[in-house]
């Protein structure tokens, strides 16, 4: 049985991110067109948001999907896989590096931006596309509300994996669930 983890916003909620619904100023530009238009205050929100996720720590969620060497697809930017020591298809890309925080409006993959391509998105794709009956698509806190999160719920759906959402505590369910999956007592 293959397992593969499609992550969004709900899994890093219990390491103190607030997630985009909860901050609707920032998700507003967020837009290529804001950044083009508005650098300085671009600027200044992708400062506020890489502040916010500053001191961040990955949460048993992140540590349990890296243990099991689980592959990942992720719509995070906030890197947190990575610190818990996984190698997750980042869909979104991540926040810019300090010395790159005043052109930050003019950077791409950094994050990707409403309006932007998103190149991974096809990787994304190819890797949910390699699922069986029998495996699973294990859906950690991701809305409805972009279109590659439903898409890839209903290409899963299409090749007969199981799909498993996690919505709530993420910190304490995503081990429980891979304990299960996996046999381990």
């Amino acid at each position: 049985m293959k397992i593969i983890a499609f992550t969004g916003a709900g899994i890093s909620k219990q390491s103190n991110i607030p997630t985009f619904m909860e901050r609707p100023d920032v998700r507003e530009k967020l837009f290529r067109s804001y950044a083009d238009r508005h650098h300085e205050e671009y600027n200044e929100v992708i400062r506020q948001l890489k502040k916010n996720m500053n001191g961040a720590k990955p949460n048993d969620a992140h540590y349990a999907l890296a243990e099991y060497h689980i592959p990942i697809i992720t719509m995070n930017i906030d890197g947190l896989h990575r610190l818990a020591g996984s190698d997750a298809l980042e869909l979104h890309g991540g926040l810019p590096e300090d010395d790159e925080m005043d052109i930050a409006y003019s950077l791409y993959d950094k994050p990707v931006l409403y309006g932007d391509p998103a190149p991974n998105y096809q990787l994304a794709y190819e890797m949910v596309y390699t699922l069986q009956p029998g495996d699973v698509f294990l859906v950690v806190g991701c809305s409805f509300h972009t279109g590659i999160s439903v898409d890839l719920r209903e290409v899963a759906k299409s090749r007969g994996a199981r799909i498993i959402e996690i919505q709530e505590d993420a910190a304490h369910n995503v081990r429980k669930i891979l304990e299960e999956l996996l046999n381990y007592n």
